[in-house]
């Protein structure tokens, strides 16, 4: 069973950018569940809200590894709290995961996005969602490399369904 990491914006979901992106969220949520993957994020508000709501209403499995003194969204199958700030956190979600699906971002989205990397852990950047998701794409070598060592490939998608094939492709 994959592990299905998604990282990117947090903050209330009503106000963008994280509301204009909620029923993407919804949706992607939604399609990771009923294609039995188990998701993975920082169980907090944003992104990671939504896509939690959505993959619970189909009856899906979220895990939330939580920053120090977060209590997590109410869509979270799972709390795991870590005792750790939010960027130490990201490093605990990231281990824990296969694949890392990136939806916007600030900076803590982009550590998690070099760090899934730095890993081995392949990337989808799930493109027109802005921020970090949409920025680094810009400085990707070949297309789909971070650096010279090609540790593992930066997938460029631009809808859910190429997102879900892509993460069916992995081993």
């Amino acid at each position: 069973m994959k592990r299905v990491g998604v990282i990117g914006y947090s903050g209330a979901t009503d106000r963008p950018p994280v509301s204009d992106l909620r029923e993407l969220c919804l949706e992607l949520g939604r399609k990771l569940a009923e294609n039995g993957f188990v998701i993975f994020n920082g169980g907090r508000d944003g992104v990671m809200e939504l896509v939690s709501q959505g993959a619970r209403k189909a009856g899906g499995t979220v895990v939330g590894i939580l920053p120090d003194g977060e209590a997590g969204n109410p869509y979270l199958s799972v709390s795991i709290k870590t005792g750790l700030d939010s960027q130490m956190r990201s490093f605990i979600l990231l281990r824990n995961m296969d694949v890392v699906v990136s939806i916007g971002g600030e900076i803590g989205t982009a550590i998690e996005i070099l760090g899934a990397y730095a890993l081995g852990k392949p990337v989808i950047l799930l493109r027109g969602t802005g921020g970090w998701t949409d920025r680094i794409a810009q400085v990707l070598i070949d297309g789909k490399y971070l650096d010279s060592r090609k540790i593992t490939e930066v997938h460029q998608v631009w809808t859910i369904e190429e997102a879900i094939d892509v993460i069916g492709q992995l081993p």
